[in-house]
């Protein structure tokens, strides 16, 4: 998700450091903010926020993180944190490739990966978050009985990361061809990221795929 450069970005998060770590200084942090008596979450290319956001709020029980990378993007995401007041919402500035050096000392319940970036080219097949180096990653971070949930309106992206996980040996719980279809027939839980609600009103089919975690 590319944004106009934000000016106010660097003094926003810079003030919040209650909220934001900065990753992209230093490897390994001590998350000492995160409630062991309370499950993980964690999305991996938060965007603007909407999706955790929505989450922390109907889950106050559940502690969320959200990493981004671009700094813009996660300074819209940190102001609209501080907007509703979220206390159960942390984010991370970082690549989402660090999350084994993020999360050393903690095991996560749950990984999102909304609307990752499809990487078509098969030159650059290594970048998908579901080549089999970043499911090995998941693994090690999830927790055993940990869950892994993948949004994507990309076909072809959706084939991949299936046969991917399927050959990395996670239990595939869930699969859905159309995911909001699903959601209307079943009466399901779902809080739409930004891409999400502007694919959907543009009529596009949305795949879910729902994977736990390994021994």
């Amino acid at each position: 998700m590319r944004v106009r450069n934000k000016p106010w970005a660097d003094d926003l998060i810079n003030s919040h450091p209650d909220l934001v770590i900065n990753n992209k200084e230093k490897q390994i942090h001590d998350l000492n903010f995160i409630r062991q008596d309370k499950p993980l979450h964690v999305e991996i290319g938060s965007g603007k926020g909407d999706f955790l956001i929505g989450m922390a709020l109907k889950h106050p029980d559940i502690e969320f993180i959200g990493i981004e990378i671009q700094k813009s993007v996660l300074a819209i995401a940190l102001k609209k944190t501080l907007q509703q007041k979220v206390t159960n919402l942390h984010w991370i500035w970082s690549d989402g490739s660090a999350i084994t050096d993020i999360f050393v000392n903690q095991k996560i319940d749950f990984i999102y990966l909304n609307f990752s970036d499809p990487w078509p080219k098969k030159r650059h097949e290594k970048r998908r978050l579901t080549y089999i180096k970043f499911l090995q990653e998941y693994k090690n971070v999830l927790k055993d009985d940990g869950y892994l949930q993948l949004k994507t309106d990309n076909r072809h992206f959706f084939e991949y990361s299936l046969l991917s996980i399927t050959n990395f040996g996670f239990s595939l719980k869930e699969i859905s061809l159309d995911w909001h279809k699903d959601v209307i027939d079943n009466d399901l839980e779902n809080i739409e990221t930004e891409y999400e609600h502007k694919f959907s009103q543009r009529g596009q089919v949305i795949y879910r795929l729902l994977i736990k975690n390994f021994k």
